[in-house]
């Protein structure tokens, strides 16, 4: 019954039309142009580089594309047990016709030509969108951003932070907020009013939320102007700041920007537990890793300061799920967020959305983001959530504590599209 029950839930899930609330899609060239776009991505570079293909082979300068995918395909073989893999096989077969169930030495060509025929359709973007029943992609914009030549109904801007919080030491991000601002920041107040012209220019522009990659050790706290002022100029007069004085203007600007969620009314979506460069040699966004040193208990004073503003909140491990899970059922502005990274696997999700539909209530859920680069990958990867999804909400909810089939699919309805309405706004 369980598994009838599912597949029930699943054909209506599968019905919502989605809004993807965190991506990394460019909006200037949001769908692939060949399948090397495709198996560039990170997780197939990272595998195929851990598998033992060489870093050099994958990111040699000047490649060509068809040889790149060539040289990939050659260690698809380990990796066929993966859930990365099944996302390529599925968006393969979904999109180009592909009717085999791997990729391999002798087939690969054939895809690959077939790939880039459809790719070139002028209107493939539209396709894309419309096969994955996407209706809207949040982006990951830079805070310079001139937010132009792209529908921002369609593609809705998001202000990425990172670098304002933890590299304004750096010549090239000080004069990116210079040139963004018009203003030359040299104090407290006036580096306020520049956070603030950016996200007056990013609501002008429809963005949605704030957002921001957070490391182990951060642990956000309220800094005076007066604390921060003499901190403040010396970053912008190019010296050197020692380790004390770089958490201080970290954590004016965090909470700076924290105020001005509060002011313009936007989520501040906080991804917690990053360390970079884990693995100084793995290839391009294939270093980093998880951290369990990290605690929400670091975010305490920032959860306590503002109850006007919604967080989302993404974590990267599965104790740090559990500990979410018990925030967002105490705290009413923490939401659970997702399935971030190393825990985007059916393994994970499951044990985490299981937790989050027995713990939190209805309203407070994110189901899914595809954190995705390029539209293809929309369809697997929520595809894969959307089954998992339909499986929990059968075996747990309908079988276990006998709902009827349609509040099952309601609660799935709330956490795959309500939810992401009216957190974010997209009225």
């Amino acid at each position: 019954m369980s598994a009838q029950t599912a597949a029930e839930i699943l054909n209506e899930l599968e019905r919502i039309p989605l809004i993807d609330p965190h991506s990394h899609i460019n909006p200037h060239t949001p769908a692939s142009v060949t399948l090397a776009d495709i198996l560039g991505y990170h997780y197939y570079t990272e595998l195929a580089h851990s598998t033992g293909l060489p870093k050099e082979r994958i990111e040699e300068p000047g490649l060509d594309p068809k040889e790149k995918v060539g040289r990939l395909v050659e260690y698809l073989g380990p990796l066929e047990n993966t859930a990365q893999v099944s996302w390529l096989i599925e968006m393969c077969q979904e999109f180009f016709d592909f009717q085999d169930d791997r990729i391999t030495p002798a087939n690969w060509e054939a895809l690959y030509d077939t790939a880039a025929t459809r790719m070139a359709r002028p209107d493939w973007e539209d396709q894309v969108l419309q096969h994955s029943g996407l209706e809207q992609v949040f982006l990951t914009n830079e805070f310079d951003d001139s937010l132009e030549g792209f529908d921002t109904s369609r593609y809705v801007p998001c202000l990425r932070t990172d670098d304002l919080v933890f590299h304004l030491t750096k010549p090239e991000i000080r004069s990116r907020l210079s040139q963004a601002t018009g203003s030359e920041p040299g104090s407290a107040a006036s580096l306020k009013a520049a956070l603030g012209k950016l996200f007056d220019h990013f609501t002008s522009r429809g963005a949605r939320a704030c957002a921001i990659s957070l490391p182990p050790d951060f642990s956000p706290a309220s800094v005076s102007q007066a604390a921060a002022d003499s901190v403040i100029e010396a970053a912008f007069r190019g010296d050197s700041l020692d380790a004390a004085q770089q958490g201080t203007l970290s954590c004016f600007v965090f909470w700076t920007l924290a105020e001005l969620c509060a002011e313009h009314r936007l989520p501040f979506d906080l991804m917690i537990g990053v360390n970079r460069k884990v693995y100084e040699d793995g290839v391009f966004q294939g270093q980093d890793l998880f951290d369990h040193r990290t605690s929400l208990i670091q975010y305490r004073q920032l959860f306590n300061a503002f109850p006007q503003v919604t967080f989302p909140v993404s974590v990267l491990g599965q104790t740090s799920n559990q500990e979410l899970v018990s925030y967002s059922w105490i705290f009413p502005n923490v939401v659970t967020s997702g399935h971030w990274w190393y825990s985007n696997i059916p393994a994970f999700i499951e044990l985490d959305c299981r937790s989050r539909l027995q713990a939190v209530p209805a309203t407070k859920q994110i189901g899914y983001y595809s954190d995705m680069y390029k539209l293809e990958f929309g369809l697997p990867k929520f595809a894969m959530y959307r089954r998992i999804l339909a499986g929990i909400l059968a075996r747990d909810f309908v079988v276990s504590r006998n709902w009827p089939v349609e509040r099952a699919v309601a609660l799935g309805r709330q956490v795959l599209r309500t939810n992401v309405e009216q957190i974010f706004n997209c009225g």
